[in-house]
């Protein structure tokens, strides 16, 4: 089960970190991922790291923005997001899989989404 936190409403250029607390186990071989839905768009790939390594893969609108982190101790994912723009408003998802993948078919595990609001 992951579970999201930190999603809010900001200004143009204002920062949020996302957290996706993870139950149950994670094993080394597993990847997880962020993604986001704006409405009316499909679900999209943001950033993903692999869990015991620190492989990192981002999309090309996040990239220098947006960082992704893990804390393996607290089985928790982080997603800072700095600079942000009103087109990064979006329901953001966090989500577990096992292959190295930015493709949304390759996570079995999904959390519920935190919302974030980017003001202009």
């Amino acid at each position: 089960q992951l579970v999201e936190s930190g999603g809010g409403s900001v200004q143009d250029g204002g920062s949020l970190r996302l957290s996706c607390a993870a139950s149950g186990r994670i094993y080394s071989s597993s990847v997880m991922a962020w993604f986001r839905q704006a409405p009316g768009k499909e679900r999209e790939f943001v950033a993903l790291t692999r869990w015991h390594s620190s492989s990192t893969l981002y999309a090309d609108s996040v990239k220098g923005r947006f960082t992704i982190a893990k804390d393996t101790a607290k089985n928790t994912v982080y997603l800072q997001m700095n600079s942000l723009k009103p087109e990064d408003t979006a329901l953001y998802y966090c989500a577990k899989g096992s292959r190295y993948s930015s493709s949304r078919p390759d996570y079995n595990v999904w959390g519920q989404g935190t919302q974030v609001l980017v003001a202009s």
